[in-house]
């Protein structure tokens, strides 16, 4: 019988890190006691961890000061593994677009299903809700690009996703100034078309609210495929929703912005 330890260095002859339980148990030919003993004393081994359950990221000898691998190596198999269409998007798709200056402390991941995120070793795993049916018209081929690893690829965010994504989702980036450094470093990469196109699918008000960034940090062919969304808004709404007045009623510096049809109650700081 072949013992899970050297199931695991075969694993990894073949460049694969990851399995699940059911193919360990078939490959064994063990009980399902005797490969959770088996997997246990691999765990105290620093030879496994566990992000999900049923599903082993195998630790390599570099992985071990981390306490998991990047994941990058290992999302796209989780997501198969559970069945989930998905998206890496936010904080670290920004910067694989080249949003140098956010520091990507947390791998935020868009999914169409309510999932509770994790820790495992030094990676914060976040799932970003998304309804299926805003999710089923974004998550598209041609909105999305492939993050390569050493072990395979990984879907993310195309640009134009990641601005909606940020804009949607802006106090998962560090607020409004996070979406404001990640509009101002990757702005200009979008296709206006495709932009245009995607944000049909978003809340209006985080339209317009990309559409003021865009403007506001030149990004004049972006901001004008979004133009048109601004006649749809039903009423003024603040930039960021999250600053309030330290009194109700008590008068605060705000200037309206009838283009965007925004109340800018913040002004923007971003790294040059």
């Amino acid at each position: 019988m072949t013992t899970l330890e050297h199931y695991l260095e075969e694993q990894l002859s073949h460049g694969r890190s990851y399995f699940c339980k059911e193919e360990a148990l078939e490959a064994l030919g063990c009980s399902a006691k005797a490969f959770t003993a088996a997997a246990t004393r691999m765990t105290k081994k620093q030879r496994l961890v566990s992000p999900w359950r049923g599903f082993y990221l195998i630790l390599r000898p570099e992985d071990r000061i981390s306490g998991a691998p990047d994941p990058v190596r290992w999302i796209d198999p989780l997501m198969k593994y559970l069945q989930l269409a998905y998206r890496i998007s936010l904080l670290r798709a920004a910067a694989f677009h080249g949003s140098t200056h956010q520091a990507a402390m947390v791998f935020q991941v868009v999914v169409p299903k309510q999932l509770r995120g994790f820790d495992i070793g030094r990676h914060r795993i976040q799932f970003i809700y998304q309804t299926p049916s805003v999710f089923g018209r974004t998550n598209q081929p041609e909105l999305l690009e492939q993050l390569k690893s050493d072990t395979g690829f990984a879907k993310i965010a195309g640009v134009e996703l990641v601005l909606l994504d940020s804009a949607r989702y802006f106090h998962k980036t560090g607020g409004i100034h996070g979406i404001a450094q990640i509009v101002h470093d990757v702005g200009r990469r979008a296709n206006p078309r495709k932009l245009h196109n995607a944000a049909a699918a978003f809340e209006n008000s985080a339209v317009r609210r990309l559409g003021y960034l865009l403007d506001h940090f030149g990004h004049s062919s972006q901001s004008k495929s979004l133009a048109p969304f601004v006649r749809q808004a039903k009423s003024v709404t603040l930039l960021d929703p999250s600053v309030k007045p330290l009194i109700e009623g008590l008068p605060t510096w705000i200037e309206k912005n009838t283009k965007w049809m925004l109340i800018i109650n913040e002004s923007l700081e971003v790294d040059l």
